[in-house]
């Protein structure tokens, strides 16, 4: 297909799910000093929901540790819903595991920095992230498992 006939449009962007846990306060903020240990976890998903039209969700989880204990838990789960059309099989992956998730990421990036902030926490901002870099690992990855896989063992990761 010519690249006239190709079309990609945003129709709606939401909040599919959120949770903010904060299981150890109001200790967590009368033990001094501020320097938790964060750990962020990001993963995106997929679904068609009609010819044409696919609903992609960016996950983001982070957990804020404090001497071991958790301080706060923040889980978003930004949604959005792409009318794609007249792209290649291989361009129509990239589309929906890259450059969806990656239009998502700053609304996500949003939704968890006013959690944190509204949870009585300084501000966290999450770095950028190369979502066309993702997308490429787990294509590599998916490969290898499948070249892997001929031989019934499992690999551990």
């Amino acid at each position: 297909m010519s690249e006239e006939a190709q079309q990609f449009a945003i129709q709606k962007i939401y909040l599919k799910d959120v949770s903010f846990e904060s299981p150890n306060s109001p200790q967590v903020f009368t033990d001094g000093d501020w320097q938790p240990q964060i750990n962020v976890q990001i993963n995106s998903s997929s679904q068609t929901v009609a010819e044409g039209i696919y609903e992609v969700v960016v996950e983001i989880m982070v957990t804020a540790k404090k001497d071991e204990k958790t301080a706060f838990l923040v889980e978003v789960k930004q949604a959005g819903i792409f009318a794609i059309s007249g792209f290649s099989e291989e361009n129509l992956g990239g589309m929906i595991g890259a450059f969806c998730p990656e239009a998502l990421f700053p609304y996500a990036r949003e939704a968890v920095s006013e959690l944190v902030a509204k949870g009585g926490f300084p501000q966290l901002l999450l770095a950028p992230v190369n979502f066309n870099a993702l997308y490429t690992q787990q294509l590599q990855q998916k490969a290898a498992e499948q070249s892997s896989g001929d031989t019934g063992e499992e690999t551990a990761h």
